[in-house]
């Protein structure tokens, strides 16, 4: 098969696949009747099956990633020069890229000041619970290595970003998982009635005091960070009520507790500033980031802590334990930084944190006028092109829309020609939000073929 397969052979390309390659969060039986799905190329928000058939993908890649769109020469240009120039040497040393790169994004995140490179959000994660967890035994004698986690919230795939994740059906049949994690409730204020503080006046934060009561209880001495996105991703697509993050902020600082903030998915734009968290008045002590930080042309991810947390790692040179030991192998590649530099040029030279602000709030439009036609959608929630809808089957007790239904909903828009997404294998019996992510470069006409494909699948499905 390898002799004849081509380009212009998709037969062959797709028994291979079929053959052999094992795809992410996908159910394999049905391959054995039909044909798995193969994307052969992508130019601007659209991209192409090997039938050909084009597509407008709503979901930047499928996992919030391609921040700036496909095609984009300049960035292949970038990342193939370097790589003929230096292509890799283990991150105990510098790269050009890896300097600049690190140096322009420390201008756009007012407070911090070191980045640490790794390949993938899981990692960049792992990196900073490891930060926490050896800042715990250098200064707490071992005591404060507690990390607080928020239900509902995803923070990557390995066994211990799974031991922070806060979706069960997501985690469940991997366990045993790493200790000294704990959960906190979440801050969906649309499912309050779940939660004992569902009647405060500031549920926001009653939320976040909620979290100051699980620290209380555990033992503020026992706890060292707290890992939260700043907007939930793959949980819901929750944007945290008025009054919770100043009030998580105020908690962390009162306790002595690490502030880690996962911007894999917010980050680079997505919601209309550089990073999630910039819309609420916080400053972080450790940052994450991955997906939109190349836009998928390579793979890196960062964590980014602040000065006086990269101060403990070398306050005494003499202890052969003091420093940060750890080493990401594929950190040490110069593509991701390479590409890194060039998307963040482009997100700057065509201004595209100012159109994600403008298509955001036309697609919420359009998505609240979609509310009001059909009942289903029991709310609308986001910030910039990072959207969900929830769907239900009764608004008033806010029944979360059967999940057949809601992929139904999707493969409608899929059958349509526009790719959007929906909450997948995370909370048992909510898995019920659509999911919008389209590329920064989104113009009014693709943000309203988008919610006319909802439209359309909404009143096919609803109506069948």
């Amino acid at each position: 098969m390898n002799a004849t397969m081509h380009v212009n052979n998709p037969e062959a390309v797709v028994e291979a696949d079929r053959a052999h390659v094992w795809h992410h969060l996908v159910q394999h039986k049905p391959f054995e009747t039909v044909d798995p799905r193969i994307i052969v190329e992508g130019k601007g928000i659209h991209v192409w099956d090997i039938t050909g058939k084009k597509h407008l993908d709503a979901v930047s890649g499928g996992v919030w990633t391609v921040n700036v769109g496909y095609g984009r020469e300049r960035i292949a240009d970038a990342v193939r020069d370097q790589l003929v120039k230096m292509n890799y040497f283990a991150g105990s040393a510098g790269s050009i890229p890896g300097a600049q790169f690190a140096d322009r994004l420390i201008q756009k995140m007012p407070g911090m000041s070191r980045v640490y490179y790794a390949n993938s959000g899981s990692e960049a994660n792992e990196k900073a619970f490891k930060m926490i967890r050896q800042i715990a035994h250098k200064r707490y004698g071992g005591k404060k290595n507690k990390i607080l986690y928020r239900e509902r919230d995803y923070h990557g795939s390995t066994i211990a970003t799974m031991s922070a994740g806060g979706q069960e059906e997501r985690n469940a049949q991997y366990g045993p998982y790493t200790p000294a994690f704990i959960s906190v409730p979440h801050c969906l204020e649309y499912r309050k009635r779940e939660q004992e503080f569902g009647d405060a006046e500031s549920y926001g934060i009653a939320a976040a005091n909620a979290i100051e009561e699980v620290i209380l209880r555990e033992g503020p001495d026992t706890v060292g960070g707290l890992c939260l996105e700043p907007i939930t991703a793959g949980g819901g697509v929750i944007t945290p009520p008025q009054g919770y993050w100043e009030r998580v902020q105020e908690i962390c600082k009162k306790y002595d507790i690490l502030l880690h903030i996962d911007e894999v998915v917010c980050g680079l734009g997505r919601t209309g500033t550089w990073f999630g968290y910039q819309n609420f008045d916080i400053q972080p002590d450790i940052v994450t980031m991955a997906k939109g930080v190349a836009s998928g042309y390579a793979a890196i991810s960062c964590c980014v802590t602040t000065e006086a947390v990269f101060d403990m790692f070398k306050d005494d040179a003499s202890d052969p334990l003091g420093y940060f030991r750890d080493i990401s192998t594929f950190g040490g590649c110069t593509a991701g930084p390479a590409a890194a530099l060039e998307n963040m040029n482009i997100i700057e030279e065509e201004s595209l944190l100012e159109n994600t602000l403008a298509m955001g709030e036309r697609m919420m439009n359009n998505l609240h006028a979609l509310s009001e036609k059909h009942e289903i959608i029991g709310q609308v929630r986001g910030k910039g092109l990072f959207l969900g809808a929830e769907l239900v089957s009764d608004q008033d007790a806010r029944t979360p829309l059967d999940e057949k239904l809601v992929g139904a909903i999707v493969a409608d828009c899929m059958g349509q020609g526009v790719i959007i997404g929906a909450t997948n294998r995370s909370i048992p019996g909510y898995n019920n939000t659509l999911c919008f992510s389209p590329a920064l470069i989104a113009t009014p006409d693709h943000i309203d073929e988008i919610t006319d494909a909802v439209d359309q699948a909404i009143t096919r499905i609803t109506s069948a």
